[in-house]
């Protein structure tokens, strides 16, 4: 089933080229970036996030991420 999101196809892919922009122009490892990128997901979980919240959160978020890596050769 797939899953409808209350954000748009626009403003999903904005956000995600102004973020890749950054990286890009800090010229950074992919490891550095994604390093990064865990730490500003931790920020927001817990700055955000109820913290009753946050542990099914955070498996729901680490679930889609692994089913979103293409494994192809």
């Amino acid at each position: 089933m797939a899953i409808v999101s209350k954000y748009s196809t626009e403003q999903v892919e904005q956000l995600l080229n102004d973020v890749l922009k950054v990286v890009d122009n800090h010229n950074v490892t992919t490891d550095l970036a994604l390093m990064v990128l865990g730490n500003a997901a931790t920020c927001m979980i817990n700055q955000r996030v109820a913290p009753e919240q946050r542990k099914k959160l955070t498996e729901g978020f680490a679930k889609a991420l692994k089913n979103s890596i293409n494994e192809e050769k």
